[in-house]
């Protein structure tokens, strides 16, 4: 006998009969979900990053001075094999390795790169693991590479995120920046 029943009655049920004045919420609600902490009565836990309904990869890496390499090459990688000719993969590999060297400055021990599609735009997160001060100067920099879409930085439980939306579309005519 191995159902809890069998086990006499101090075994707890094996479903929770629901209260008839609550009515039951749908399996992933948007709302943040009360946790009970050890100093307080109830906190609010902040949901974590979500990509949905997109290609999605994932990719972590010691922090070390190699992370931000790796991390350039396997996203560069990652991405030719979602099949977009026009993405400037220069502009990719510099915003993966400038955003990579920002996360490892940060003093957590992994960095994770997480990449998303949607509509010929390319989101590339970089997450740091740490509460530790951030330098987010690493973003007005990148505005200067020429597919750069839009950049930001969010500071949440799980560490500061840095992130970057790359234009993947092909353009007549466009055009890099340099510096002169």
């Amino acid at each position: 006998m191995t159902s809890p029943e069998a086990k006499g009655p101090e075994a707890p049920p094996s479903r929770t009969p629901e209260s008839p004045h609550q009515p039951e919420k749908p399996v992933g609600a948007s709302r943040p979900q009360p946790v009970a902490g050890p100093d307080t009565e109830v906190e609010v836990r902040r949901p974590r990053m979500i990509v949905r309904n997109r290609r999605t990869a994932a990719f972590t890496y010691r922090a070390d001075a190699w992370a931000a390499a790796k991390a350039a090459r396997r996203t560069a990688d990652a991405l030719r094999g979602w099949g977009y000719p026009a993405l400037d993969e220069d502009d990719l590999r510099a915003a993966v390795h400038q955003l990579v060297t920002a996360a490892v400055a940060n003093g957590g021990k992994r960095v994770s790169v997480h990449l998303g599609d949607q509509d010929q735009k390319v989101l590339v997160a970089v997450l740091s693991h740490t509460s530790g001060p951030s330098d987010e100067t690493v973003l007005s920099d990148m505005m200067a590479l020429g597919t750069i879409d839009s950049v930001g930085a969010d500071i949440g439980e799980d560490g500061h995120r840095l992130w970057v939306v790359l234009d993947a579309a092909p353009r007549c005519g466009r055009a890099r920046h340099t510096a002169a």
